[in-house]
């Protein structure tokens, strides 16, 4: 893979000498969707898909970049002057992405002042949900902290990534996915209280079980306009509960305090968009604690629940994601089933018996493209480290 990706580097840029070979992951979430920026917990993983990159350090000002993915782009090119908020050129595509990192390193004091090529290579699939956007992100944040020796942490590569998403893009995304994949360990999902981003690894000992994603290959279109919704109808909800009840997060309420007050909040749409961040939050918790007791079957539940949630008082699934997991749960084996990610299209994450893998494929995969005319694609994934050098 690293000559291969050498060999395209020298290729489009003239030739690879001095250039590095690096990786970040994608990450999937197995419960906690939509807390993140509520304060609430958020259980994901770092995946052996992911994000690869050439990169070498330039004499002048000029940023150029090249996805091995979108080869009909060309060479993509800026400068290290001309970044700043609003200043997005949408003819820039996905390159705007390690664009916004630059920007943020400087905007935290790490100015970078010399220009890099940049060639990209992802096996993540685009607008699946698994966050190949994040794991760019993070991607570029580490090249940066390599090429320049930049006295930054791996936590502050994920705040970075977040801070260039919020502020550069434009969309009020929270800090999973960028902390999932900067912070990621291989046998192990994260624990992550996004309130203090104090964090546990958990072990994904899931009993002779196997994650299984099903990409719908429905093209989420909407996500980001829904999203930064959906966290406006949060705050709303929020700042209403704030009138009746001391908290600085939907995360901090528990269930019985969400019922006691709830009629606070003057729209139903917004009290149903609280009610999934609080009962998520605590459906997340109660699941890692399944989960480190060994009782598996509690944890495949929690993430049923955690589907309904999203797409009755959340209303972010859709017709295609409905029947990804309804397919799922009536399949021989399955021990839970819930989409993951943005929503709006995009991923199902399922747990499956080992042995039931085969047939869950088939059949749910066969029953889902009789119902909405799209193939799905299936995964059945391992977890990953966090960024490296390769």
């Amino acid at each position: 893979m690293k000559k291969s990706l050498l060999s395209s580097f020298a290729a489009t840029f003239g030739d690879s000498g001095g250039a590095k070979t690096y990786f970040a992951p994608g990450r999937v979430n197995l419960i906690g969707e939509h807390t993140d920026y509520n304060g609430g917990h958020v259980f994901p993983c770092a995946l052996t898909m992911g994000t690869y990159g050439v990169a070498r350090r330039r004499d002048d000002d000029r940023l150029r970049f090249y996805s091995l993915n979108m080869p009909e782009q060309g060479i993509i090119e800026a400068s290290v002057d001309d970044l700043r908020v609003g200043a997005l050129d949408k003819k820039k595509d996905w390159a705007n992405y390690p664009l916004g990192v630059v920007w943020a390193f400087g905007a935290s004091g790490h100015t970078i002042a010399q220009g890099f090529d940049l060639l990209i290579d992802g096996s993540i699939p685009n607008g699946a949900g698994l966050s190949s956007s994040a794991s760019l992100e993070v991607l570029t944040a580490y090249i940066l902290r390599d090429l320049f020796a930049l006295p930054v942490t791996n936590q502050e590569l994920a705040l970075l990534g977040q801070k260039a998403e919020n502020e550069y893009i434009g969309v009020n995304c929270g800090i999973m996915d960028q902390f999932a994949i900067a912070m990621g360990r291989a046998g192990h999902a994260i624990f992550l209280d996004t309130a203090d981003l104090s964090h546990t690894y958990a072990p994904l000992d899931l009993a002779g079980a196997k994650i299984v994603i099903a990409n719908s290959n429905k093209k989420r279109g909407l996500a980001d306009s829904k999203y930064n919704e959906r966290r406006s109808e949060c705050e709303q909800a929020l700042a209403e509960l704030q009138t009746v009840i001391p908290v600085s997060s939907l995360g901090d309420l528990s269930e019985e305090d969400f019922e006691k007050h709830k009629s606070a909040i003057k729209d139903e749409v917004c009290m149903r968009r609280a009610r999934h961040a609080v009962y998520e939050n605590r459906r997340t918790i109660r699941a890692v604690a399944a989960l480190k007791a060994g009782d598996i079957d509690s944890f495949g539940q929690l993430m049923n629940q955690s589907h309904i949630s999203l797409r009755d008082d959340y209303t972010v699934t859709g017709a295609e994601l409905d029947a990804l997991v309804g397919e799922a749960w009536q399949a021989e084996g399955v021990i839970g089933s819930r989409m993951t990610g943005a929503g709006f299209g995009g991923c199902t994450v399922s747990i499956v018996r080992e042995e039931a893998v085969p047939d869950f494929i088939s059949t749910v995969g066969l029953a889902y493209q009789a119902k909405t005319g799209l193939t799905a694609d299936f995964y059945i994934v391992e977890t990953s480290g966090g960024p490296c050098e390769l």
